[in-house]
């Protein structure tokens, strides 16, 4: 019963942080319009997150950030695939080919988590798992209003398939990670990593940006005001709340739950831009949720059986 109780917390965890990477899009998209590129967006999302975040822990929780060198790879790949690598593959992406041929590729990474836990772990997932899988992934394929008349690009395919694995890797360094450290530290030390990395590739003289205001309906906020905002709301809670919800859920179910995303984006778009969902949108809604549904009643076990040093990684001098 306690694990059940657990199960449900962490999974309304990963909903919670979904919900907030999606609600985030309207107010990214704000500060697009007003001239920002995308690379310099994400560049200054991203580290203002690690400036907010990575100080605070050190100085309120410095044992979090402190990780044995034989760990180091640990946060390292998190940062660059969870966290830089998803954002920029994907900007590549839907600069070369529909954003909803981006967001169907991107979000094929629940297949690449079970595929990894049925053949690198070594575990048998039900059948009930691969078919919500596979229901899920359909789902969003009608979300997404992806029609036979696309326009493919090869680069562009290969940067939403890269994103994808970038993505698996984010739930799976992530699940181990939450269980051998603090999900803080973790947290922190990721989103500093992929800030780094992130400028490395689009230093900030070479990004476009602009000073004027941010308009969203009615109301208006200086740039200066968006930014710490989308930082906070749009990266440093969804991605602590993710974490610890790692630490307690099968990572296939992980993965599934990861569709909220663009299900919670689409309704949104619905709720408060008022963009209506066509008929085909509307199946796809239930078909999602019918597959999300499917993997959440027969999870299967997946955990990662590696040992698990939380209290010595906390507790040590």
């Amino acid at each position: 019963m306690a694990e059940q109780g657990g199960t449900a917390r962490a999974t309304g965890l990963s909903l919670v942080s979904w919900v907030l990477f999606a609600s985030s899009g309207p107010l990214a998209k704000a500060v697009l319009d007003t001239g920002w590129s995308p690379a310099a967006v994400t560049a200054v999302r991203i580290g203002l997150a690690a400036v907010l975040l990575t100080p605070a822990v050190a100085l309120l929780r410095p044992r979090a950030l402190r990780f044995r060198r034989a760990e180091l790879w640990l946060p390292l790949g998190y940062g660059l695939l969870g966290v830089a690598g998803v954002q920029l593959f994907f900007f590549v992406a839907v600069s070369r080919i529909p954003v909803a041929v981006a967001m169907v590729l991107v979000n094929l990474s629940p297949v690449l988590v079970a595929l990894w836990v049925r053949v690198v772990r070594r575990t048998r997932l039900p059948v009930a798992v691969w078919l919500g899988i596979a229901l899920a992934i359909a789902g969003l394929v009608l979300i997404a209003g992806l029609g036979p008349g696309a326009r493919l690009d090869f680069l562009g395919v290969a940067a939403g398939l890269a994103s994808a694995v970038c993505s698996a890797g984010y739930f799976l360094l992530g699940e181990r990670g939450a269980r051998q450290h603090d999900p803080l530290g973790m947290t922190a030390a990721g989103l500093a990593i992929g800030a780094v990395a992130v400028l490395a590739v689009s230093p900030l003289w070479t990004m476009k940006a602009a000073a004027g205001p941010v308009t969203m309906g009615d109301a208006m906020m200086p740039v200066w005001l968006a930014l710490p905002v989308l930082a906070v709301f749009g990266t440093v809670l969804p991605y602590l709340a993710g974490l610890r919800a790692l630490g307690g859920l099968p990572v296939a179910l992980a993965g599934v739950l990861a569709l909220a995303e663009p299900l919670a984006a689409a309704l949104l778009a619905w709720l408060l831009l008022g963009q209506e969902l066509v008929p085909a949108q509307v199946i796809g809604v239930a078909v999602l949720l019918s597959g999300g549904g499917l993997v959440g009643v027969h999870p299967g076990s997946d955990r990662d059986e590696h040992p698990r040093p939380l209290t010595s990684s906390r507790r040590r001098p």
